[in-house]
């Protein structure tokens, strides 16, 4: 018997072309519409409704193309989507479930095993589970925060880590940020459900060990 396709809602159209501008300022809508599975047509409405809604601005490059840009109010509401959309979906603790049993296994594996998670919620929680399938100790949740200082500060009675993993449903980007500045990009991570963009590289504020 064949399923009928479902389709993909207002935010989860929103989201996706907003997640697609983000990894690919050059993007094109026909490549958006195969990716979303939604007409060209529908691609072309809503670049137009995020462009009137300030949510992404357009440039031109050469030769006689344009980019597409996420502006701050655009990062703000991706982050917002994201977090509805992965607590309405049906399939959130399993795919979550899945990425951070990956995520653990890499770490450990690399001799990463002391970690802080940074955000509660249900993902943390999760997290928190499967981590004891891999000899993962995770010495504590922080609140998510987009400072580097109030995260060290959060950070501080953890004791030494090796990593940092983000939970953070909302302001994930920004929290992820604030732990790279404090541990550099080569110490912290994400499960790629939360479509974190990776950040450039860049050594840790401190030399304090954490």
């Amino acid at each position: 018997m064949r399923v009928a396709r479902r389709e993909p809602s207002n935010d989860a159209i929103v989201l996706g072309v907003l997640d697609a501008v983000e990894r690919n300022p050059s993007v094109t809508q026909r490549s958006v519409a195969r990716e979303l599975g939604i007409a060209l047509g529908l691609v072309n409405a809503y670049l137009h409704r995020c462009l009137s809604k300030g949510l992404i601005k357009i440039g031109q490059v050469p030769p006689r193309r344009y980019a597409y840009y996420l502006t701050p109010r655009g990062m703000t509401e991706k982050s917002r989507l994201t977090a509805t959309y992965l607590m309405d979906s049906f399939a959130f603790f399993r795919e979550a479930r899945m990425q951070c049993n990956e995520l653990f296994q890499a770490l450990a594996a690399r001799g990463q095993r002391r970690l802080a998670l940074v955000g509660g919620g249900d993902l943390a929680e999760i997290a928190r589970l499967v981590a004891r399938d891999h000899l993962i100790e995770i010495a504590g949740i922080a609140p998510a925060s987009a400072d580097a200082a109030g995260l060290s500060a959060d950070l501080a009675g953890f004791g030494p880590l090796d990593a940092i993993v983000v939970t953070a449903l909302e302001q994930s980007r920004e929290a992820f940020a604030a732990a790279v500045e404090l541990l550099g990009a080569e110490r912290v991570y994400a499960p790629t459900l939360l479509r974190v963009p990776p950040l450039p590289a860049r050594p840790a504020a401190g030399g304090n060990g954490r």
